[in-house]
């Protein structure tokens, strides 16, 4: 829990008796790798702080096909924000790449912080301007930057994540093919 908490103290001004009712509401849990903490069709009901481990965030297109829309990293929140915030049920799912901590924080943390932090308001804007900024720097990179570039983007985004995910999650997060990455990195070791 510490860790959760060092990094809320460092997005707002909180209290000790603040923060120890705060993550009263919140549990650790532990996942497996391959293990989804969320699944489509289901209303989330908690967001995630990854105190250790990965995450892929999937969506499945009509004919089956999985795409990695995003990867989540220690001491990052994560849920399907719009199903949470509008409690409908969620088009992603959730699943960890590595054996994974998280500190699960329940609807009832969320809105209890909200309503009686004196910087709740600030701390869930801090959290949702960084997932939109993070949404529209990913937007802008698929359709503003070369193939190369957003590869050569991607570790500035998720560091070392070439050693910790498989290649064809990366394509697929890339928005390209298994083959036109490995050429992509072909080229890229080409230029030392």
């Amino acid at each position: 829990m510490e860790q959760l908490a060092q990094v809320i103290r460092q997005m707002i001004q909180i209290s000790e008796s603040e923060m120890a009712e705060l993550l009263g509401f919140c549990t650790p849990a532990y996942f497996n790798n391959k293990a989804l903490l969320s699944k489509p069709g289901e209303v989330p009901q908690e967001i995630f702080f990854i105190t250790k481990g990965l995450l892929r965030v999937i969506v499945t297109d009509v004919e089956g096909t999985d795409h990695s829309m995003h990867f989540a990293l220690e001491n990052q929140f994560i849920a399907d924000y719009s199903a949470f915030i509008l409690k409908q049920p969620s088009l992603q799912t959730l699943q960890a790449l590595e054996p994974m901590e998280v500190i699960i924080m329940p609807r009832v943390a969320i809105d209890w912080g909200y309503a009686n932090l004196q910087q709740g308001d600030k701390l869930g804007r801090l959290i949702a301007e960084y997932y939109f900024i993070y949404q529209d720097h990913r937007i802008r990179n698929l359709y503003a930057r070369t193939p190369m570039e957003r590869y050569e983007a991607l570790g500035q985004v998720f560091p070392n994540i070439q050693n910790r995910v498989p290649q064809h999650m990366i394509a697929s997060y890339l928005g390209m093919t298994p083959v036109h990455l490995s050429r992509l990195k072909k080229a890229d070791r080409q230029k030392i």
